[in-house]
């Protein structure tokens, strides 16, 4: 997390983590749930690349745990799901903002603020627009778990480290929409 600051870029895992640590420095206890989804996701985003994308990635989707949350609003309350921080995926999903294709120079990371991120198949974005839904390319749902940590001890990482090693110089490099220096 510290290089991920100190290089003022990282993957989108990667900021997601810091995310966490900032809610659970925050008193804000964190969890995650584990997804494996196809590696064909990310063929938009790295078309010449998409040889040395994996087959499945897995993918540590955060969760905060919030007290007061509705349950009748929020099924998993007291836990909220990253993909709802800015508002529910209902409301994310209204047809303002315009879904995730991950073709573009936006990251997963930078759309959660925009549209809905829906891993579940419980929203649509209107037929115009891009999806919303990304179920489809779930593989396997692993569950919850009480950290990436225990997520990654339990079914390992996507990439060793010597391919994580040799791809940041290229993930790194990419822009997010707002114009950073970011990857993911």
């Amino acid at each position: 997390m510290s290089e991920v600051l100190r290089r003022g870029r990282g993957s989108c895992s990667q900021r997601l983590a810091v995310l966490e640590s900032v809610a659970r420095a925050s008193g804000v206890a964190t969890r995650v749930r584990g997804l494996l989804v196809d590696g064909s996701f990310w063929y938009p985003r790295f078309p010449r690349l998409h040889r040395i994308v994996p087959d499945q990635v897995l993918l540590a989707w955060p969760e905060f745990r919030l007290e007061g949350l509705s349950a009748a609003l929020h099924p998993t309350a007291p836990w909220l799901g990253v993909s709802e921080l800015f508002d529910s995926l209902a409301e994310l999903s209204d047809g303002h903002g315009g879904g995730f294709t991950d073709a573009g120079p936006e990251t997963l990371f930078d759309a959660l603020s925009r549209t809905a991120v829906d891993w579940d198949g419980v929203t649509l974005c209107p037929a115009a627009g891009a999806a919303c839904d990304l179920s489809a390319y779930v593989l396997t749902d692993l569950g919850r778990f009480d950290s990436r940590d225990e997520l990654f001890t339990r079914h390992g990482q996507t990439l060793c480290p010597a391919a994580r090693l040799l791809a940041e110089p290229i993930l790194g490099r990419r822009h997010s929409a707002g114009g950073q220096v970011l990857s993911g």
